[in-house]
């Protein structure tokens, strides 16, 4: 088993490897965390594990008078997250690789990163100023008819961004060709469909690429035929998906 120490950011979406996560670091102990990774050298890789939330947000209270205002405001690493940050967080997450880190004149950042890996959580480490966690990386078996199920996924896929621009009342406006290795379909097809944090986090654990795939070609053909009777979507985004400030 191959074990990784690394800082962890926990949010509530998932990462899919070969995917792109712009952030905004706000809070304190995220702040902290991007510092700690601004002193790595340029040539080696800046590495944190990105985990959905069970649950909950990843923003805890930053003034007084949210929500309560005679509540004292929680501090701290695992602040908002329990007393025991591992059952606060989905088991597996991804690597993110932050190819861009860039610090503000008010001390909050824009970060640019991609997911590398998937990984299992093993441990949550509260200690220092930022969480950190052991993780196991995690392979990428191929299963059985991964090649022909990408296939059939495409196909469904293309057919989902057809209902949807129709739905959406607009015309489909990407050209571009899409990748058929089937790693790569299963986490791109999982990102780009409308599915909540649950839904995504299932394709992100799915065993191999051969089960994230099936079970792709499965919600691609419900949620098309679900389009297919709906006169608009007129916010798809605000019912579908939980909104992040990060």
């Amino acid at each position: 088993m191959t074990t990784v120490r690394l800082p962890l950011f926990p949010l509530n979406s998932v990462l899919f490897p070969g995917l792109v996560l712009p952030l905004n670091v706000f809070e304190e102990r995220y702040r902290a965390m991007m510092r700690e990774l601004l002193k790595t050298p340029e040539e080696e890789p800046r590495r944190f594990a990105v985990v959905a939330i069970r649950d909950g947000h990843e923003v805890a209270p930053s003034e007084p008078g949210m929500p309560d205002p005679t509540a004292l405001l929680e501090r701290g690493a695992a602040a908002g997250f329990g007393t025991d940050p591992l059952r606060a967080f989905h088991a597996v997450g991804c690597v993110a690789d932050a190819a861009t880190v860039r610090e503000r004149a008010d001390g909050t950042f824009e970060v640019l990163a991609t997911g590398t890996t998937r990984v299992r959580l093993l441990s949550v480490d509260t200690s220092g100023p930022f969480l950190t966690a052991e993780l196991e990386e995690l392979p990428e078996e191929q299963g059985d008819e991964a090649g022909a199920l990408a296939e059939g996924v495409l196909r469904a896929f293309r057919q989902y961004q057809k209902r949807l621009a129709g739905a959406r009342e607009r015309s489909l406006t990407t050209g571009a060709d899409l990748p058929d290795e089937p790693a790569v379909v299963s986490f791109l097809v999982a990102a780009a469909m409308m599915l909540d944090t649950p839904a995504k986090q299932r394709l992100l654990q799915a065993p191999d690429i051969a089960s994230r795939l099936r079970d792709e070609l499965k919600l691609l053909r419900a949620e098309t035929a679900i389009i297919r009777n709906l006169p608009s979507l007129p916010a798809a985004e605000l019912t579908r998906g939980p909104t992040s400030l990060n």
